[in-house]
């Protein structure tokens, strides 16, 4: 288990004390839970994920209220985990509350909002449902791009999003509209060997491959190659 299970480890340790000093419907003990689940979440174990989120927001809902961001916050977390699940009416399910409190609390133009109209375009991308999708992440850019500017990581990842949806869709010409905004951030940003910039090298290889531009498509899948090459060579130093 490695640093997840010194994580778990820590986190246990924190847990005990906290319940020990400050009782079990303490926000800090809820935190404690909050991140045990996320370590569980992370490792793919989502049954221990469900099992520390829900005792969070039983916690965070009766101290804090139904309409806190930390409410949110667990709602979030838990329609990410129902979604890794498969089980994407209840991903919506909390997905749709942690974005009733935050567009009333946080407002429509915060970074959380956004992150909510992102993740539920991620479900119904999931769901297949490409047109509700697509709603959802034009949402979810429109702030990002007004809040965190054009050249942000997290605008990027909605670039990137909205042209797998279009790939899947068979719209290639707006597909490679997006994958080059999503790239022109990622080389400048994060650098040419991050993981998502050669996630978009393949993906621009993809939709080039299918609209017969081999050349194109060989030249991204080259990038992609020597990207990954040089990341190997970095943990190898």
């Amino acid at each position: 288990m490695g640093e997840y299970g010194k994580a778990l480890e820590y986190y246990q340790e924190a847990l005990a004390i906290r319940e020990k000093v400050l009782g079990t419907d303490h926000p800090n003990t809820a935190s404690t839970y909050n991140n045990l689940g996320n370590v569980y979440n992370d490792m793919g174990e989502y049954g221990k994920a469900l099992e520390y989120y829900q005792k969070d927001l039983a916690i965070t809902e009766k101290v804090l209220g139904t309409n806190h961001p930390d409410t949110a916050s667990t709602c979030h977390n838990l329609g990410i985990v129902y979604d890794n699940m498969g089980e994407y009416g209840k991903a919506l399910e909390y997905h749709q509350k942690a974005l009733a409190i935050r567009e009333k609390v946080l407002g429509i133009d915060h970074p959380d909002t956004a992150r909510t109209y992102h993740n539920l375009g991620i479900v119904y991308h999931n769901m297949g449902e490409y047109g509700k999708a697509l709603e959802y992440y034009q949402k979810a850019l429109a702030i990002r791009e007004k809040v965190l500017g054009t050249d942000h990581p997290d605008t990027a990842d909605t670039y990137h999003n909205l042209g797998i949806v279009y790939a899947n869709m068979g719209e290639y010409g707006k597909a490679l509209e997006y994958h080059q905004k999503a790239l022109a951030i990622q080389e400048k940003i994060l650098g040419p060997n991050h993981p998502h910039t050669i996630q978009s090298y393949d993906n621009l290889a993809f939709v080039y491959a299918h609209t017969g531009h081999p050349i194109k498509t060989l030249q991204y899948l080259r990038k992609a190659e020597a990207a990954r090459k040089q990341r190997e060579d970095l943990t190898r130093s």
